[in-house]
């Protein structure tokens, strides 16, 4: 297939992006992710932009065999998504707790148009329309305000509830059959109209993340504020970044701000999650990776956020030339940091206990370059909305122990959920 390509030059960066997003939702299928100007050794992009589909894969029951034919046919761009409920035999505890959102448990499309930032250059790349009319319709576009109805949330779980489900979990880990489960819970409301564009929008201005993305399936929606990358190839290096530990920020006080800083970096507790989780990643890749070529680049990193300070580990190895993401994504998926440890036991347990399909929350969106190159988030700090059903959600977790807290712990899901609360409220 023949491409046009066009670059040009940009000098307002915010205001292009906002036309641009405006610009993709037109489509019935598109992604926009965007790293916020996060600087990073592994990031490739400041923004990638994918619209409209050329070929997709879309199965009702597939395998991995067959995600690896569709990516070793194309020769171009891939971009999508898998929900956590996308499980292969090993780990199949089938739920049936409602999913009001119904993304597919798997997608994955070959876009029409493709579009890249970097530093000040844009680049288009179209099989179709003409990079230069792309780029006036961008710059045509009008970025309207509006004024958005307030949107009252409901929880799946009382306060009560899901302290006494914490309490339960904490009985399984006291009986060792686990000994960390990360927990999550819904907030939804039913018969909700919402502009998403404005809403992702708003949401992006409050949480500025390295992972963000809007990410549109026909008539379903997600507006995600992700600080988390699930994995990232480049070349023969694959890299992981789990989170696991979080504090709140103190914004008011640079002083007070750092010590937060240095608490989180010494608490034993948030080390302990982050350190199990750090060996499940270490043990999932040593299952594809060349031997002795899994190491910990960075323990215990603490990165700051708009909101929260969190505690991040980076987990590496080498993998063979012929490997590509449906090999990592048998081998991984879902994330260590969104299930706990050991994964069969915990994924059977969050069946158990949990009352809501996770769907595409802590699953995973993102791109394979046409090199098999590629870079997914995990999917947290995200509303989800079906458009058809008027129905809106988002979902939030922590990670549970024997010395855990359920006060705190529920503390720390309200805290996980500010931004998406206040662009709610």
């Amino acid at each position: 297939m023949i491409k046009k390509h066009a670059s040009f030059q940009i000098t307002n960066f915010g205001l292009i992006k906002l036309q641009m997003l405006s610009w993709a939702n037109r489509f019935n299928i598109c992604t926009f992710l965007d790293n916020h100007h996060y600087h990073s050794t592994y990031n490739s992009f400041e923004c990638l932009l994918a619209a409209g589909a050329l070929n997709i894969f879309n199965q009702p029951q597939p395998s991995f065999q067959d995600l690896k034919q569709f990516i070793q046919q194309s020769k171009d761009w891939i971009f999508g998504h898998v929900n956590y409920d996308f499980k292969h035999p090993p780990n199949q505890p089938n739920t049936f707790h409602p999913d009001g959102v119904k993304f597919p448990d798997i997608f994955f499309y070959q876009p029409e148009i493709i579009i890249r930032v970097a530093a000040n250059q844009l680049h288009i790349e179209s099989s179709s329309i003409d990079p230069e009319k792309i780029w006036e319709d961008i710059l045509a576009e009008k970025i309207a305000s509006s004024i958005p109805v307030p949107v009252q949330m409901q929880p799946v779980f009382s306060k009560k509830d899901y302290i006494s489900t914490i309490q339960q979990l904490q009985q399984h880990i006291f009986r060792g059959d686990c000994y960390e489960i990360n927990f999550c819970q819904e907030f939804y409301a039913a018969n909700t109209t919402i502009d998403p564009v404005h809403l992702y929008r708003s949401l992006s201005a409050l949480s500025p993340v390295p992972f963000g993305s809007f990410y549109k399936l026909d008539d379903k929606y997600l507006l995600c504020a992700s600080p988390e990358r699930y994995v990232r190839k480049q070349g023969n290096k694959l890299i992981a970044q789990p989170i696991k530990g979080t504090l709140k920020r103190n914004i008011a006080s640079k002083q007070a701000d750092e010590q937060l800083k240095a608490t989180l970096l010494s608490d034993v507790k948030e080390r302990a999650e982050n350190v199990m989780i750090v060996d499940l990643v270490r043990n999932d890749f040593s299952k594809i990776c060349t031997e002795g070529s899994v190491k910990v680049e960075e323990l215990f990193g603490i990165y700051s956020f708009p909101q929260v300070h969190q505690m991040i580990s980076t987990i590496s190895g080498v993998v063979p030339a012929a490997l590509d993401f449906s090999d990592v994504l048998e081998a991984s998926f879902p994330m260590g940091s969104m299930t706990g440890a050991p994964k069969k036991r915990v994924m059977q347990l969050i069946d158990q206990y949990e009352q809501s399909k996770r769907g595409i929350f802590s699953g995973t969106v993102g791109y394979i370059s046409p090199e098999k190159d590629f870079d997914f988030n995990v999917v947290i700090r995200s509303l989800m909305y079906n458009q058809t059903d008027q129905y809106l959600s988002y979902q939030v977790g922590s990670a549970i122990t024997a010395k855990s807290d359920p006060e705190k712990e529920y503390e720390e899901c309200l805290l996980k959920a500010n931004a998406i609360r206040q662009v709610l409220e």
